[in-house]
């Protein structure tokens, strides 16, 4: 990948991960039922995709909507599978009913995806004390991305976090990317860039006739050339 801002898009198949790829995508994250906010793909679906593209793809690892790891053995079990088709970059996250990260959980997890890298997700958008949960996360193997808005309630509401811990960048708990999503859009962009981000998330932006339609390369393409003016 080149030093260019990251654009990451979700894909739920190979028609949208070649319309990503074809629009100017970096990376995928690859999930399945958006209905319950993106759980993880069959490992057909996995093998699909990886054939159909030559980009990174981020697998999430997650069974049931929400941000309880639930069936940890299941997890794991799943994980092994992926890996055993070639996937080899991940997203999950976990917190505990206080809001605090599930080190149980998230621990088995990278344990089995032994050094693969991996995102952090939108849980860091419900923990009690984020300051904390990076500080706590700060020296787990593979760690490099924090996908978040800022705000449980998205970018709009989250500008503020997401600028002050930019400019933390390379301190203790900050040292991995800030991928930016979750209410983004395009008017955001300029002052996120000024503040230094350099990564970015989109699912329902790229496809301008919702969830029941494929990726739109063109729309991807509007956000590539936007992060890159």
């Amino acid at each position: 990948m080149s030093n260019r801002a990251v654009l990451e898009v979700i894909a739920l198949d190979e028609e949208d991960a070649v319309a990503a790829q074809t629009g100017g995508a970096d990376r995928l994250e690859l999930v399945t039922d958006m209905a319950a906010d993106g759980l993880t793909p069959s490992t057909a679906s996995f093998r699909a995709i990886r054939a159909a593209v030559d980009i990174p793809l981020r697998v999430m690892l997650r069974l049931t909507d929400g941000f309880a790891a639930g069936d940890v053995d299941a997890l794991v079990g799943r994980a092994r599978e992926l890996r055993a088709a070639g996937a080899d970059e991940f997203v999950l996250g976990f917190l505990t009913p206080d809001g605090e990260p599930d080190l149980v959980a998230v621990e088995r997890l990278i344990a089995v995806l032994d050094g693969c890298r991996w995102t952090f997700h939108r849980a860091i958008d419900r923990a009690a004390d984020r300051d904390g949960l990076r500080k706590r996360l700060a020296d787990l193997p593979g760690l490099d991305t924090y996908l978040t808005a800022g705000s449980a309630t998205g970018v709009d509401d989250g500008l503020a976090t997401l600028k002050t811990e930019a400019a933390r960048s390379g301190e203790p708990g900050y040292e991995p990317q800030i991928l930016v999503g979750g209410g983004l859009r395009l008017d955001h962009l300029p002052t996120l860039r000024a503040a230094g981000l350099t990564a970015f998330h989109i699912g329902g932006a790229a496809r301008p006739h919702g969830w029941t339609a494929p990726v739109s390369p063109a729309a991807v393409r509007a956000w590539r050339e936007a992060i890159d003016a």
